[in-house]
């Protein structure tokens, strides 16, 4: 029985995506939450504001999602204030990637696998995006990147096609949909809605919402 719920918690699915553009950046997920093959919840936000020039987003276990984006929100914090300035989004996705390494070393029956898009603005204006894989190697990404959930290989394939260089965001946007809406077809983790965010000079901005019916 043990091995059997262990086994469930783990399998967990999600589609989240980043997209970089010649004026920002667009970040998307879907909303299904599972355990196993059973669905737990159908408005799960995956992509979610650590402050107000961060956006981050999560695959994985979904109780470690949240310990992770909590924790990095709180260092990044207390970086802050004891360097009296704002952490780039660069040693805030060297923060997660560290934070993620510690994790799955630290010995647990259910370890905290997580992996991660974290896209940003820094204090002079300019505006990333990076991808850290659940063993914690952390990525600048230049285009696109679908990270592990396991509706990526369904959207990754689509945004291989779709994407092009010095897109805007306005053309980003369509193509997160098209996206996502390719995953939630095939995969049978993800699903139930579409989260689309944006960050672009003037901030963040949730550009898209809509629910999916089965």
């Amino acid at each position: 029985m043990d091995d059997e719920l262990k086994n469930s918690i783990l399998k967990s699915g999600t589609t989240i995506l980043g997209i970089v553009c010649r004026d920002g950046i667009v970040m998307a997920s879907d909303r299904q939450s599972t355990a196993g093959t059973i669905v737990m919840k159908k408005n799960k936000e995956k992509t979610t504001k650590i402050n107000e020039c961060l956006l981050y987003s999560g695959t994985g276990l979904a109780s470690a999602i949240q310990r992770t984006a909590r924790l990095l929100g709180a260092e990044l914090r207390l970086k802050e204030l004891r360097a009296k300035s704002r952490p780039s989004v660069r040693q805030a996705a060297s923060l997660l990637a560290a934070i993620i390494y510690g994790q799955i070393r630290r010995f647990s029956t259910i370890p905290d696998i997580v992996g991660s898009l974290i896209g940003g603005i820094n204090e002079d204006g300019t505006i990333e995006l990076y991808t850290i894989d659940p063993s914690g190697n952390v990525d600048n990404v230049e285009d696109y990147d679908a990270n592990f959930g396991s509706g990526m290989p369904f959207s990754l394939g689509l945004l291989e096609r779709g994407y092009k260089q010095g897109m805007s965001v306005k053309e980003g946007i369509e193509l997160a949909k098209e996206a996502v809406l390719s995953s939630t077809q095939r995969d049978t983790g993800s699903g139930f809605g579409i989260d689309i965010y944006t960050i672009a000079k003037e901030g963040i901005k949730k550009a898209f919402e809509i629910e999916l019916k089965k």
